[in-house]
């Protein structure tokens, strides 16, 4: 990281989201313009999280860019995801249609797709923007 964690935020666990540096960047954008608030992984992912957990979000090239708090967690089979929640994730045309496509994708390059998989679905809310002028050198 060449640009450190505020020094407020250097207790809390950081992560990225998707599997790749440009999938990171899109998701962490979107998460920024307040259109993603929610997402998912599988319920054994290292990085679950609990209601009021802090996170901070990193790019693609690992820089640090926003801090999130988890408002909400619940598991759940992926073909019992619905609409309102594919929409929260905010990726595409925001549809359960593309949900289902793109995470089917993901979820096949881990080698881990099964359409009774279960998932760990989180709702969070942005705390904070990290940008140039907010971090403690």
């Amino acid at each position: 990281m060449s640009k450190p964690v505020p020094e407020r935020y250097r207790h809390l666990r950081t992560f990225a989201f998707g599997d790749n540096s440009a999938l990171a960047d899109q998701l962490v954008e979107l998460v920024i313009k307040g259109i993603k608030t929610a997402t998912c992984s599988t319920e054994d992912e290292p990085n679950t999280s609990t209601p009021g957990e802090r996170w901070v979000v990193l790019d693609g090239r690992a820089e640090p860019r926003c801090v999130i708090e988890t408002i909400d967690v619940t598991y759940r089979r992926f073909n019992e995801v619905d609409a309102a929640f594919a929409h929260e994730e905010g990726e595409g045309d925001r549809s359960l249609a593309f949900w289902r496509r793109a995470h089917q994708e993901y979820f096949g390059r881990l080698g881990r797709y099964s359409d009774d998989m279960m998932l760990m679905c989180e709702r969070f809310r942005l705390v904070e923007v990290l940008g140039d002028d907010q971090l403690d050198r």
